[in-house]
């Protein structure tokens, strides 16, 4: 905050003593001051014709722009989206190795071999009742 008044009050005493020096020199007659401005304004039809020419040159540019601009991020997007699928890809390969589950908890294991063995108990229980 201060600094910003500091800067502001050193512009302020700069531009109170630039224009003080040309009040003195005119006081004393060292600068003549103009009362005619050299500013010409060309034809209206020439103006029209700069600022529609001036508007196509622009108007292509900024086009040509636009189009590298979306074709550069498209192609930005698309190879970032191929990066991506690449890492994830990798990502469940080192997950499931060669394409075989990780081992299960040993809990789950046993479960399972209990079911097995539940199953086949029952379809030997079915072939009997069928045979007897």
């Amino acid at each position: 905050m201060y600094i910003l008044l500091i800067l502001f009050f050193t512009s302020l005493i700069s531009i109170i003593f630039m224009i003080g020096r040309k009040l003195i020199l005119l006081q004393n007659g060292l600068i003549v001051s103009k009362d005619k401005i050299s500013f010409e304004i060309p034809h209206l039809g020439k103006i029209k014709d700069l600022t529609i020419e001036n508007a196509k040159k622009y108007g292509h540019l900024g086009l040509v722009m636009t189009l590298r601009l979306y074709v550069r991020s498209i192609n930005f997007l698309k190879n970032k989206y191929q990066e991506t699928k690449i890492k994830i890809e990798t990502w469940n390969k080192e997950n499931h190795t060669n394409g075989e589950k990780k081992e299960i908890s040993k809990f789950l294991k046993i479960i399972g071999d209990y079911k097995h063995k539940i199953r086949e108990i029952k379809n030997k229980i079915h072939e009997e009742e069928k045979n007897s």
